[in-house]
């Protein structure tokens, strides 16, 4: 699935629930829960996304030249936006990640249901899985 098929889905999730606040941050919370747990090892501060209000901790690693993600979070709100991140990246070639252009946010109304914290810690998150991506191609790059 393509970074916008997936978040193409991710919208359409998001509008069976008619701009509903409870119900929209109910699933959200579903969403993080659905997540698998990270490897214990994993939750270290390497792996600590700077500038997130909540602890969050993504991993990658590159499979078939695509990017896997991994993460987790201390809170159900951010699990669960760690998990749409992880959704919409985990697969993708790291130029796709690179050059994504990041739109299913306002089409959900993300803004509505999460704090300027939140936005601010989502926005690391993003620069963290790109910079993942960037550091893969790099990889990539002097394997050609």
């Amino acid at each position: 699935m393509s970074i916008t098929e997936a978040q193409d889905e991710i919208i359409r999730e998001f509008s069976l629930l008619d701009g509903d606040m409870e119900m929209t941050v109910f699933y959200l919370m579903e969403l993080g829960q659905k997540l698998p747990p990270l490897i214990p090892g994993d939750k270290n501060d390497d792996n600590l996304v700077k500038g997130c209000q909540s602890l969050v901790w993504l991993t990658a690693s590159l499979k078939n030249d695509t990017v896997q993600f991994s993460g987790d979070s201390n809170t159900a709100i951010t699990k669960g936006l760690v998990s749409l991140l992880i959704r919409i990246f985990s697969g993708q070639h790291p130029d796709d990640i690179l050059h994504a252009d990041l739109y299913f946010m306002k089409k959900i109304g993300m803004e509505r249901f999460i704090g300027t914290q939140r936005s601010n810690g989502f926005a690391a998150m993003i620069k963290q899985m790109k910079f993942y991506a960037y550091a893969f191609k790099t990889q990539l790059s002097l394997k050609s």
